[in-house]
């Protein structure tokens, strides 16, 4: 008895994304754009989607993670339904912000980086989003705002938390 074989399903994702390199001629130069896709497709890029990408661009590996963890608009990790990036550049450092971010991180329990355990916030920095004129800058799930004060981010983070629950 014979049976037909089951073509393996690929990921709808992936094929926008094959697409996407492919009116990009699959040109190295493309590689931000590409990477802009990938993550607005998949939420963040992880190493196996990165390792893809290097390959149909035929570029290196080291290429590529290089530019996806440059930028702070690249996530490497998944990211909570939330996402808090306190600005670490110069004038927002000179007006405060690491001691927002140190609050965060004691109040939060994560480092830098992370994302709480219940995956409701995710807490970052960045090094500057041009906003110097009103430091210190957060940036609220891409909204910034500026001049913060601890108090009033760790209630914005607050209200975040007791939404997720």
């Amino acid at each position: 008895m014979a049976t037909s074989a089951t073509k393996p399903t690929v990921d709808p994702r992936r094929r926008r994304l094959e697409l996407a390199i492919k009116r990009q001629g699959a040109k190295a130069d493309a590689l931000i754009e590409i990477l802009h896709e990938a993550q607005s497709l998949y939420g963040y890029l992880d190493r196996e989607l990165l390792h893809w990408v290097a390959q149909q661009l035929a570029l290196p590996r080291s290429t590529v993670y290089g530019v996806a963890s440059f930028y702070h608009l690249f996530q490497l990790n998944p990211s909570g339904r939330h996402r808090c990036d306190v600005c670490l550049g110069t004038a927002c450092y000179v007006k405060g912000s690491q001691a927002i971010l140190d609050r965060l991180i004691v109040e939060l329990g994560i480092r830098e980086g992370k994302t709480t355990g219940d995956g409701a916030i995710s807490l970052g920095t960045v090094r500057c989003v041009g906003a110097c004129g009103i430091a210190p800058v957060v940036v609220y799930d891409g909204d910034i705002q500026g001049r913060q004060e601890s108090e009033a981010v760790w209630q914005q983070v607050q209200a975040w938390q007791q939404e997720a629950h």
